[in-house]
């Protein structure tokens, strides 16, 4: 019937119509365009972050509902998640876009003169943060059967050999395991775990940031740092924020349980990059 067919077209077109996401850290770039992808494929958006006045600017941009969560306290995250759960009944997708600025880890100081604490910070606030944002989100999927998605962030750094960033690749490395074994666990309660694995995206503040202080820090030109770091591209384009977040939309829909636990790069290939 003609309806039909018009209800399966729109379906096709917005395929995350009627799912309810929530976006943690979401006053970073990244994790705004994933906001911005999910509400674009119909879902009802949740934004948070630890600064609220930092994603109401986006809330009011997508109709969505901002709130201040720090995703490094679980206290604040099960609140939240409660009551996402109390006023739709369900929980269908789950994006945490925590990051770590140059300054958090001190820099990039060689292994032998790091601190431990120095190393364990990228650790703490990265694998420690989507640690708990994704096993509470894991126990109200699993409290109201949503079989949703939860998808996690990491970096090219999990498989990268560069020096002076132990704690940052550590804490990389890590997300990836985690994502294999939560996967592993929720699967039987029909959650998907995936971990978006992002190479160095030029049009974000953070990595703008990263290559202005390493150029400080060392005495390169911003020009060699970023010529050296698409070097090792196979295409000549890199990915954009947009793609990132259609990407993460992709990955929340009902196409995307073909990649359950896996590790997804978002970077257009890199040669360095196994």
């Amino acid at each position: 019937m003609p309806g039909s067919f018009v209800y399966r077209q729109t379906n096709k077109m917005q395929p995350l119509k009627d799912k309810v996401a929530v976006v943690f850290a979401a006053s970073g770039d990244i994790a705004g365009a994933v906001a911005r992808s999910f509400s674009d494929q119909g879902a009802k958006v949740y934004v948070t972050a630890r600064n609220l006045d930092a994603v109401k600017a986006l809330a009011r941009e997508l109709k969505a509902e901002a709130a201040r969560v720090d995703a490094m306290k679980e206290t604040e995250i099960d609140h939240f998640l409660q009551k996402v759960v109390a006023d739709n009944g369900k929980l269908d997708v789950v994006f945490n876009g925590i990051g770590v600025s140059y300054n958090d880890m001190g820099g990039r100081p060689p292994t032998t003169q790091a601190t431990f604490e120095q190393f364990m910070s990228p650790m703490e606030k990265l694998c420690g943060s989507q640690f708990l944002t994704s096993r509470v989100a894991a126990r109200y999927m699993m409290e109201t059967g949503s079989e949703g998605t939860i998808l996690l962030l990491t970096a090219a750094l999990s498989r990268s050999k560069i020096p002076n960033l132990a704690g940052i690749t550590a804490a990389s490395a890590a997300i990836e395991g985690m994502t294999r074994v939560m996967a592993a666990e929720f699967g039987g309660n029909g959650i998907k775990v995936i971990c978006i694995c992002s190479g160095a995206l030029m049009e974000t503040k953070r990595i703008s940031g990263w290559i202005e202080s390493v150029a400080n820090q060392y005495g390169i030109p911003v020009e060699q740092i970023v010529s050296q770091y698409k070097a090792f591209d196979i295409l000549k384009t890199v990915p954009t924020l947009k793609q990132l977040g259609d990407t993460a939309a992709f990955l929340a829909s009902e196409t995307g349980v073909a990649f359950n636990s896996h590790i997804v790069d978002v970077d257009c290939g890199k040669l360095n990059i196994l």
